[in-house]
C-alpha cells in the first residue's frame, strides 16, 4: 500500500457520491418529476443528471485502472469532478441574466435560521458545493504531498 491510496480511495468516494448524491436529489418529484416544470426543463435536468453520473464512471476507471500516468489519471479525475460544481457556480453567479433562482416553492426549500429573532433563508447548494470543493481541494493537495511508501 502507498500514501497515495488514501487520497485515491477518498477521490473514488467523492466521485461516486457527487454521483448519487446528484441523482437523489434531482430524479424525483422536486426536479424531474415535478409536473410544475416545464417537459423541456425536466428533459434538461435528466440529461446533467445522467451526464454527472457517466462523468462518475469515467472518472473512477481514470482513478483505478492499471497503468502508466497514474498522476495525471488522478488530477485529470479531479479536474472532471471540479466540473460540474463548477458549473454550478458560473449559473449561481449568472442567474440574474437568465433569471435563474436558486430554489423553487414546489421544490426542496431552504434552510430557514432564526437569529436573534430574523430569518435567514438558505439554499443547501450554496453550502454543499463550495463544500464539495473544499473537499475536492482537500483531496488534491493530499495527493499531492503523499510520497511512495515501500
Amino acid at each position: 500500500m502507498t500514501s497515495l491510496s488514501i487520497p485515491r480511495e477518498l477521490l473514488v468516494a467523492f466521485c461516486c457520491l457527487q454521483a448519487l448524491a446528484t441523482a437523489a436529489l434531482d430524479l424525483n418529484h422536486t426536479h424531474a418529476t415535478n409536473p410544475q416544470w416545464t417537459g423541456h426543463a425536466r428533459f434538461h435536468l435528466v440529461q446533467q443528471t445522467a451526464s454527472i453520473a457517466l462523468l462518475a464512471v469515467l472518472e473512477v476507471f481514470l482513478i483505478l485502472a492499471g497503468g502508466p500516468l497514474q498522476r495525471q489519471r488522478f488530477y485529470l479525475a479531479a479536474t472532471l469532478a471540479a466540473i460540474p460544481l463548477l458549473g454550478f457556480c458560473a449559473a449561481w453567479i449568472g442567474r440574474r441574466i437568465y433569471g435563474g433562482t436558486l430554489s423553487d416553492p414546489n421544490g426542496i426549500p431552504p434552510l430557514i435560521l432564526k437569529i436573534r429573532g430574523s430569518h435567514l433563508q438558505i439554499d443547501l447548494n450554496t453550502v454543499i458545493v463550495p463544500g464539495g470543493l473544499l473537499a475536492l481541494a482537500a483531496v488534491i493537495a493530499l495527493y499531492s504531498h503523499s510520497v511512495v511508501t515501500p
